[in-house]
């Protein structure tokens, strides 16, 4: 969610029609006698003068830049009711531009906006009460401002309010309800929406599920440049789920995607380039793609890496480096990691030898794994507790108790 900027870029076009000149004489200028009349009139306590004189202070326009003189003209303006000036002078308070920081003032501003209908106003205070900044959270009063400014048409309180029928925060939970403003917003072409559509579709969640609508949707907001439908749209392309197979189209996708940074298309591309589909086998750009995804923390990939230098596909065999990614998979719970971490620890590959640590590791991937991955990490762990001593296996038990309980903080 984002917070918006000052309404003022919305008025340039009202102050070039005051001053029709400006743009004749000077880029960027006010005209001397156009400038002299707004000042005279502001003067006066006309209230869109004084609101249009803070403006061209607060950008420089025809004026040396001055938040504090812009500050002073909407104050005037605004203790007059202008809502374009309570709502401009709502947020220099709220940035603590030309003014101190100041979150009730800017509240006070932005509620007088709201209640004259500023869309902007209305949504500024929606995300306010979200956050919590400067008031106690509440969700209900979020909800309510952000249903204001969406039944204005402002998009980006129609994807929040989606969003918080989607969770039911504020609001009963009520997919049909984010249908609804997620389609507002994306009829506005608001990537977020479009890529919430696809996903709503994709997943059935208040609508039956829809590979084509799924599509369709994610197409449009991949091609806005949602790295998340990029990277959508090619899982899609390469398992064939709502258009034909295509791992060449899927690799173009997640190629997009990660190159805008996103973990899990870098993720998936490392993997067509490691099997080669899509793209010509390479592990040394499976490896690039991997190492990227494991430095944004995703576990498979950190485990996936670990593979890679453990059997040194690309490079000589690394186990040191094995054992630094196991180890960050591992706690972040992946039963894959752990397993092998664990004959890490056994083995004494890039690590010294530790049977308790190794025991303790197999009896939290066995706790967690599924399939071939559980029976490896069980038989293991019956193999090891073999070679024990009573004391050992106290020691390794308390470890795993104490490694489960701290979500895999405390595990080292």
């Amino acid at each position: 969610m984002r917070r918006r900027t000052p309404i003022l870029v919305l008025i340039v076009a009202t102050i070039a029609m005051a001053l029709p000149l400006a743009r004749a004489q000077a880029p960027n200028s006010a005209p001397a006698t156009a400038l002299a009349e707004l000042r005279a009139a502001a003067e006066k306590g006309d209230a869109e003068s004084e609101f249009k004189l803070g403006g061209l202070y607060y950008r420089g326009e025809g004026l040396a830049l001055d938040y504090d003189q812009a500050a002073k003209w909407y104050a005037k303006a605004a203790a007059q009711g202008f809502a374009a000036a309570q709502f401009d002078l709502g947020t220099m308070y709220e940035d603590g531009t030309g003014v101190p920081q100041d979150y009730k003032e800017a509240m006070k501003w932005y509620t007088k906006a709201a209640e004259q209908n500023v869309a902007a106003a209305q949504y500024n205070l929606g995300l306010i009460y979200f956050l919590g900044e400067g008031v106690p959270q509440d969700y209900k009063e979020a909800a309510k401002w952000y249903t204001k400014a969406a039944e204005q048409g402002d998009a980006d309180a129609q994807y929040n309010l989606g969003l918080m029928y989607e969770k039911g925060q504020g609001v009963p939970q009520d997919y049909q309800a984010t249908l609804k403003w997620h389609t507002k917003a994306a009829e506005q072409g608001d990537t977020r929406g479009l890529f919430s559509l696809g996903l709503l579709y994709f997943e059935g969640s208040g609508v039956p599920q829809d590979f084509g609508q799924a599509l369709k949707w994610f197409t449009m907001a991949a091609e806005k440049g949602s790295a998340a439908a990029q990277n959508n749209l090619g899982e899609m392309y390469e398992t064939g789920r709502g258009v034909p197979q295509d791992l060449m189209q899927a690799a173009k996708w997640f190629t997009g995607a990660a190159e805008k940074g996103d973990a899990e298309a870098q993720f998936n591309l490392a993997g067509l380039y490691f099997v080669g589909q899509g793209v010509d086998q390479d592990y040394a750009q499976a490896q690039k793609w991997l190492i990227k995804a494991a430095e944004q923390d995703l576990a498979p990939a950190e485990y996936n890496l670990g593979v890679m230098y453990e059997e040194g596909q690309v490079a000589a065999k690394d186990y040191k480096e094995a054992m630094k990614w196991y180890t960050k998979a591992a706690e972040q719970g992946d039963a894959d990691a752990q397993n092998n971490l664990a004959d890490m620890y056994e083995e004494g590959h890039g690590v010294a030898q530790d049977i308790v640590r190794a025991h303790m590791w197999y009896s939290l991937a066995a706790a967690s794994a599924t399939g071939d991955v559980k029976n490896d990490a069980t038989e293991s762990l019956n193999r090891l507790a073999a070679k024990m001593t009573p004391q050992q296996l106290a020691q390794a038990k308390a470890m795993s108790q104490r490694c489960q309980q701290s979500k895999f903080k405390t595990c080292n």
